[in-house]
C-alpha cells in the first residue's frame, strides 16, 4: 500500500513551527513584514495573493498589499520596487507572477534586492544555491525536500530523476537533491528514451505541465513520485502531471493532486519571510 504524502498536513505542522518562532520574535519586540504586490487581477493570481495572505494572518506575519490596475507601467512597477528595497521595515518582497506582456519579468525579478527575494527567483539567489550557499530557495523546490524529509523518505545516495527544467521548478529542484547528496538526472523535452530514464528513479519529480502524462510505464516499482502538476481533467476536476490512479499501486509513496506539493509552496515562503531576518542582518 503506497504511503499518500499529505502536503496540507506537512505544510501546517511548517506553518505551527513558523507560527511558534513569530511569537517568540513578537516578544522580543521583532516584527517581519511581506509586502505582496499584484499586477492586474489574473484569477490564479488572485486566489494565490489571496492565500499568502492568510498564510501571513495565520503566523503572525504582517502583509503589505498592492494591487496595480493591469495597465501599470514597467517603470511604475520598478520604482515600486525599488521603493520597497529601500523601505526597512520591509523583510520580503514578492511581485505575482505571471505579469501582463508589456512587463518584462526579467527586468522585475533583477530588481528586487537579494535580501528581500522571498520567492528565490533572482539570479543571485539562484546562483548562492548552485554554489552551496546560504540564501532563499524557490519555495516548490524547498517544498518538496521537506516533504521527503518529513515523510521518512531518505535523499541521499538515492537515483533522482526530475523531468522538467523550469527555472522555478526543474533546475533548483535538481540542486537541492544533489545538496542533499542525490544521485540527479534532469529530463526535458529532447530527453531521449524517457520511459527507461524515469523507470531508474527511486525519486521521481514530475514537473512538465501536461495532464497525466506520466503512467505506470515511466515508474519503477517502488519509486517515490512527487507529482508538481495542477490541471483540470475533462470532469473539471484537478488532476497532476501523473496519472495517479495508474500509477497508485505500484509506487511505494506518492503526492496526490490536490493536496500534495500546492501547500507547501505557501508554507515555504513563510518559512523564507522568517529566514529573511538572518539574511537582512
Amino acid at each position: 500500500m503506497a504511503l499518500i504524502i499529505d502536503g496540507k498536513k506537512i505544510s501546517s505542522e511548517i506553518k505551527d513551527e513558523l507560527k511558534d518562532k513569530v511569537s517568540a520574535l513578537k516578544k522580543d519586540g521583532i516584527e517581519i513584514t511581506l509586502a505582496v504586490v499584484q499586477v492586474g487581477n489574473d484569477p490564479a493570481s488572485s486566489v494565490y495573493v489571496g492565500n499568502k495572505k492568510k498564510a501571513c494572518e495565520y503566523i503572525g506575519i504582517n502583509s503589505l498589499s498592492y494591487e496595480l490596475p493591469e495597465e501599470t507601467t514597467e517603470e511604475e512597477l520598478l520604482k515600486l520596487v525599488e521603493e520597497l528595497n529601500q523601505n526597512v521595515k520591509v523583510n520580503g518582497i514578492l511581485v505575482q507572477l505571471p505579469l501582463p506582456k508589456h512587463i518584462n519579468e526579467d527586468k522585475v525579478i533583477e530588481t528586487i534586492s537579494p535580501i528581500k527575494d522571498v520567492d528565490g527567483f533572482h539570479p543571485q539567489s539562484v546562483g548562492r544555491l548552485s554554489i552551496g550557499q546560504k540564501g532563499f530557495v524557490s519555495c516548490t523546490p524547498a517544498g518538496i525536500i521537506q516533504l521527503l524529509k518529513r515523510s521518512g523518505i531518505t535523499i541521499e545516495g538515492k537515483e533522482c530523476v526530475v523531468i522538467g527544467r523550469s527555472n522555478i521548478v526543474g533546475k533548483p529542484m535538481s540542486m537541492l537533491l544533489l545538496r542533499e547528496n542525490g544521485t540527479v538526472t534532469i529530463c526535458h523535452s529532447k530527453t531521449k528514451n524517457l520511459k527507461e530514464v524515469a523507470k531508474r528513479a527511486d525519486i521521481l519529480i514530475v514537473a512538465i505541465g501536461k495532464p497525466q502524462f506520466i503512467n505506470k510505464e515511466y515508474v519503477k516499482e517502488g519509486a517515490v513520485v512527487i507529482d508538481v502538476g495542477m490541471h483540470r481533467d475533462e470532469n473539471n476536476k484537478l488532476c497532476g502531471d501523473v496519472d495517479f490512479n495508474d500509477v497508485v499501486d505500484h509506487v511505494s509513496a506518492i503526492t496526490p493532486v490536490p493536496g500534495g506539493v500546492g501547500p507547501m509552496t505557501i508554507a515555504m515562503l513563510m518559512n523564507n519571510c522568517v529566514e529573511s531576518l538572518e539574511l537582512n542582518k
